[in-house]
């Protein structure tokens, strides 16, 4: 299975971890308006700006796990469930955090699994979404259409070396100018 289509992105944004930081600042402004007591983080990349807005706000925060990946390489064409939300969540509102909105599938499901938990309320935030978002989170700290590199996601270690992610390497060359 091929990666995602980083060829639609339009432009390349890097941002570094204080950016990150910012963004989730924002999401936790606009989540603590809401009456919001749980934060379920996406894992991977979702748990950065999740713990953040998770301790910000001192809120109950659990992770869960989904992914088209399967160590680090895209294997399916839709998110294949590895831990789902936990039932402490009945009963509460519940905040459901990404590093990015795509498709907006992932985030999507997460809320319908977190309502099927039981928690009486579920917004969606991401630090990044895509416009082509379907359906959109509930809240964002920037929109762009642009290849988002996050700085967890840079590099790789193997066989005793720091190299840059293949999969970033590729969706950055076609990026590059002819």
């Amino acid at each position: 299975m091929r990666s995602y289509d980083y060829a639609r992105r339009t432009g390349v944004r890097e941002l570094g971890w204080d950016d990150c930081a910012a963004l989730a600042q924002r999401l936790a402004e606009d989540i603590a308006r809401r009456d919001i007591g749980v934060i379920v983080g996406v894992a991977r990349g979702g748990l950065f700006p999740a713990v953040e807005v998770a301790m910000g706000l001192r809120a109950e925060f659990f992770p869960v796990r989904l992914s088209r990946r399967v160590a680090g390489v895209v294997r399916f064409g839709h998110p294949v469930w590895r831990t789902p939300p936990t039932g402490d969540i009945a009963g509460r509102r519940v905040a459901v955090i990404d590093e990015i909105a795509d498709s907006g599938e992932s985030l999507d499901l997460v809320r319908r699994a977190t309502l099927d938990a039981g928690a009486t309320c579920v917004v969606t935030a991401c630090l990044v979404s895509h416009s082509w978002a379907d359906p959109s989170p509930d809240v964002v700290a920037l929109t762009s259409d642009e290849l988002i590199i996050f700085p967890w996601g840079r590099q790789i270690y193997r066989e005793g070396t720091w190299r840059p992610d293949p999969e970033l390497e590729d969706a950055l060359r076609q990026h590059q100018p002819e």
